[in-house]
């Protein structure tokens, strides 16, 4: 157990705060135990209130709408933080800048951002939420939020609000330097303009393809596993990833493998899957199974993209 007395009330907040709240109704994957405690602040001033007020020795965990995690089954010791609709606000700046609430969805800041001649096309097919986009560098046909990212605006474990820019950011393939404590509030991103229209046609052209090749209708994360780094075509430069992670595990024969109520996606190899009853433990053992597979027949160390958090189940 963590140093908080939870028997005792938390802060003095205006947002709603949840003792041992079920996690698995806020789970892309349904799945997960129970928070210690859950805050859904009110506003940006709340946040640092709850984070002045929470001991030190408190673990503190943003989550969004959980579309890139697996919370195990045992839980998450401390406290869970998630934005809820006052965190989803969407802005075109006197500067042509746009300002998106960390909350907000990503197909919906697309979709906005198409309205008013924007291009943000690459948000339209990613599950998830601009914060946890900004905090995975999240990115798909060749686009990435590292390449739009202005700033960003965060609640730190003190309380402090501060600005981030690209610099501060350590962006990667698939990744920031951000610390897991930290709370993005919202984001400043500078897309390029284009007609509406064909912004629109670039989507629908992106979402067409999507589910002609990924299984969009099953419970799924997304991709599983990175892309292998360091394996391109010319055999140039470490950070490239021209071999796809779905190609090794379907040459390792793991295309439909299952474990429990978990399966890797037989449109798709590289889509964890909950097909109806799984456990966490499915789903995170069934992708260990394939690393250690892939592993044997190629010698290649897949790495989880979707990151696990929390506690086993006891």
């Amino acid at each position: 157990m963590t140093g908080y007395d939870w028997k005792t009330p938390g802060p003095t907040v205006e947002g709603r705060i949840t003792l041992d709240r079920p996690l698995a109704d806020l789970s892309w994957l349904r799945v997960g135990g129970a928070a210690e405690m859950l805050f859904q602040p009110a506003h940006m001033a709340d946040i640092s209130t709850f984070m002045r007020a929470i001991p030190d020795d408190v673990p503190v965990m943003p989550i969004g709408v959980c579309s890139n995690l697996i919370i195990r089954d045992g839980g998450i010791r401390g406290t869970v933080i998630r934005l809820g609709r006052g965190f989803n606000g969407f802005e075109v700046m006197a500067n042509g800048n746009l300002r998106v609430g960390a909350g907000a969805l990503d197909a919906q800041v697309a979709k906005q951002a198409a309205r008013a001649g924007f291009d943000l096309a690459f948000l339209r097919t990613i599950p998830g939420g601009i914060g946890g986009a900004i905090r995975m560098n999240a990115g798909c046909y060749g686009s990435y939020l590292a390449d739009v990212f202005v700033s960003a605006t965060a609640v730190r474990r003190d309380g402090k609000v501060v600005t981030l820019r690209k610099q501060d950011m350590g962006f990667a393939y698939r990744h920031s330097d951000l610390t897991d404590d930290l709370v993005i509030v919202q984001a400043v991103l500078q897309a390029p303009k284009a007609a509406p229209e064909d912004i629109e046609a670039k989507m629908a052209d992106a979402l067409a393809k999507r589910e002609a090749t990924q299984p969009v209708k099953e419970r799924s994360c997304g991709s599983t596993f990175r892309n292998p780094a360091g394996f391109s075509s010319t055999g140039q430069a470490d950070d490239v990833h021209d071999l796809k992670a779905w190609k090794v595990i379907d040459d390792a024969g793991l295309r439909g493998a299952q474990l429990g109520g978990a399966q890797m996606s037989q449109k798709h190899p590289n889509f964890l899957i909950n097909t109806g009853g799984a456990t966490a433990a499915d789903l995170e053992n069934l992708g260990e199974l394939v690393r250690e597979k892939v592993f044997q027949h190629s010698g290649i160390s897949l790495v989880w993209e979707i990151k696990r958090v929390g506690e086993p189940a006891p």
